[in-house]
């Protein structure tokens, strides 16, 4: 891992740094806020998975999230939403939804997209052994979270890979990638017609299957969310949770949107949730 930023911030360093990935096959960029506490000992670590569009720098950049991890002693290791570089499929028409800046953390089994979307490996096994192996973070006490297409990231990956991951919570997640227009699209071009091979990349599916097993999870979601009805459907989750004997918290947030400015506002209670989650249990 090459350092090619660094930041003093609320006694702790927000990094950021440059690596080749073997699974992606391309170099990546990824930010991580080390808090206080890192100077002393290992400290449990949050991956962050952001929405659509975004690259590493806009959470670190606008959620307000490192006076909270100094807070709670918690690390945050930021990745970007997509492979990216020379070579990199991106859409034919370069919609905001599908190719850069949209990788759906799934692994793609279709051309063009096989050779470097394999977003799914890079967060569950990659990244993490990357960061373990370079900065003083506690794998064993490791979170996910993320927002929008990073919420269904989030989600999906914390069910599929337990023994990685022991908190999980989302803003604004969208909830089945099956039932909504953003994620049938991205699904049928990184994995195909078959909506079977779909089912593991969909939140709700997984949620009824091993929901009994998975952590509690937090999830909050704005009222006003432009794309509440259409793409995110909470609602879904929330019977699909019901169904799967899920630890499920979705809280409705009166007015608020899909923003940065809705996730600023609640990040505390997402990184003390966390915090909870992750203390070793002789504590608790």
């Amino acid at each position: 891992m090459e350092k090619i930023a660094e930041h003093r911030c609320f006694g702790g360093r927000q990094l950021r740094y440059r690596h080749q990935s073997q699974t992606l096959n391309c170099p990546m960029q990824v930010s991580v806020f080390l808090p206080p506490q890192a100077k002393s000992a290992k400290v449990p670590v949050l991956y962050w998975l952001s929405g659509l569009t975004c690259s590493d720098e806009n959470f670190v950049q606008k959620a307000g999230a490192q006076q909270f991890a100094a807070r709670y002693g918690v690390a945050i290791v930021a990745p970007d939403t997509s492979p990216r570089g020379e070579g990199v499929a991106d859409d034919i028409d370069g919609a905001y939804d599908l190719g850069l800046g949209a990788g759906f953390y799934v692994n793609a089994s279709q051309q063009p997209w096989a050779e470097h979307y394999q977003m799914e490996s890079y967060i569950s096994t990659e990244l993490p052994e990357l960061v373990s192996a370079h900065l003083p973070v506690d794998a064993s006490r490791c979170g996910l979270f993320g927002h929008s297409m990073g919420g269904h990231g989030a989600l999906t990956l914390g069910l599929k890979y337990p023994e990685r991951f022991h908190s999980l919570s989302a803003f604004a997640p969208i909830s089945s990638p099956m039932n909504c227009p953003w994620g049938e699209k991205a699904l049928s071009q990184y994995l195909g017609d078959d909506r079977e091979q779909w089912q593991q990349a969909d939140s709700c599916f997984l949620i009824r299957e091993h929901g009994a097993t998975a952590p509690r999870i937090l999830v909050d979601q704005g009222s006003d969310d432009d794309f509440l009805e259409s793409q995110l459907k909470p609602a879904l989750l929330q019977a699909a949770a019901t169904a799967g004997g899920a630890g499920l918290t979705l809280r409705m947030q009166e007015g608020y949107d899909h923003s940065y400015f809705f996730i600023a506002s609640f990040i505390e209670d997402h990184i003390r949730f966390h915090s909870e989650q992750l203390e070793p249990a002789h504590t608790r």
